[in-house]
C-alpha cells in the first residue's frame, strides 16, 4: 500500500469489515450512481474547468491520500478549489477544529471560484470516479487523511470498517460546520449501526436537499 503509514499495515488486519462492504447490491447501486453521476460531470466540467483557470491558472483537479476500507490508501478527486500550493500554505492557516480535522471558515487559500463549487458542492463530482473505481461508495464514512490516521486511537480505526462516502451521517448533519472530530467518528459509527439500503437511500435524497439548500458548506 503505497504512501500507508506503517501502523496501517499492522491495524489493518485487525479491522474486520462492515457488512456495507460486502453488500453486492450496494455496490450496484454504486455502480449505476457513479455512471449517472460522472455523466452529469462530464457536462459541467467544461464550465468549471473554464472558470478555474480564469481564477486561479494550474492543475484542474485536487488529488490526495485518504484512507478507505481496512485503512487500504486511495487517492481522492475533487475539482481544484484552493490555490495550487495550498497545502504547503496549510501551516499559516489557523485550525478553527477540534481533534484529527482541520477547518477554517475563511481559510485565504480558497479562490473565488473555489467557495462557489464547495458551496455547491460542485468540487466533489470527479469522486463519482473514486466510487465506480470501489475505492469509495455513494454513501459511507467520512474519507480521512493519512496525517489524521497517524494520530488515531483504538476506538477511531472503527470508522474504517466500511467504505468512506460521497455522502453519509456528517454530510446531512452539519458537513463542515461539524468541527470535533470525536462528533464525526460518533456519526461514523452511528451510520454503522443504522446501516441498510433503505437508510442509504434516505441519506441521499437528504444529501440532495442540503445541497439545494447550501447548508453547512464552506
Amino acid at each position: 500500500m503505497p504512501g500507508d503509514l506503517p501502523q496501517l499495515q499492522s491495524f489493518s488486519r485487525l479491522i474486520v469489515q462492515h457488512r456495507s462492504a460486502t453488500c453486492k447490491i450496494k455496490r450496484l447501486i454504486d455502480i449505476l450512481g457513479a455512471v449517472v453521476g460522472l455523466f452529469l460531470t462530464a457536462i459541467l466540467a467544461i464550465p468549471i474547468v473554464i472558470a478555474i483557470q480564469i481564477d486561479d491558472p494550474g492543475s484542474i483537479f485536487y488529488r490526495q491520500l485518504r484512507c478507505g476500507l481496512r485503512g487500504k490508501s486511495f487517492r481522492i478527486l475533487k475539482f481544484r478549489s484552493m490555490v495550487v500550493d495550498a497545502d504547503r500554505r496549510q501551516h499559516l492557516v489557523q485550525n478553527q477544529a477540534k481533534g484529527h480535522i482541520f477547518k477554517n471558515t475563511n481559510d485565504p487559500r480558497i479562490t473565488r471560484v473555489g467557495r462557489f463549487l464547495r458551496r455547491t458542492s460542485l468540487d466533489e463530482l470527479p469522486q463519482f470516479w473514486n466510487v465506480l473505481n470501489g475505492e469509495m461508495s455513494l454513501v459511507g464514512t467520512r474519507p480521512p487523511t493519512l496525517n489524521e490516521v497517524q494520530h488515531y486511537k483504538p476506538h477511531h480505526w472503527q470508522r474504517l470498517r466500511t467504505k468512506p462516502g460521497m455522502t453519509g451521517e456528517w454530510q446531512v448533519h452539519g458537513r463542515s460546520s461539524v468541527i470535533d472530530f470525536e462528533d464525526i467518528v460518533l456519526m461514523d459509527l452511528a451510520y454503522q449501526r443504522k446501516w441498510s439500503l433503505i437508510y442509504d437511500l434516505q441519506l441521499i435524497l437528504k444529501t440532495i436537499a442540503v445541497v439545494i439548500k447550501k447548508q453547512g458548506a464552506y
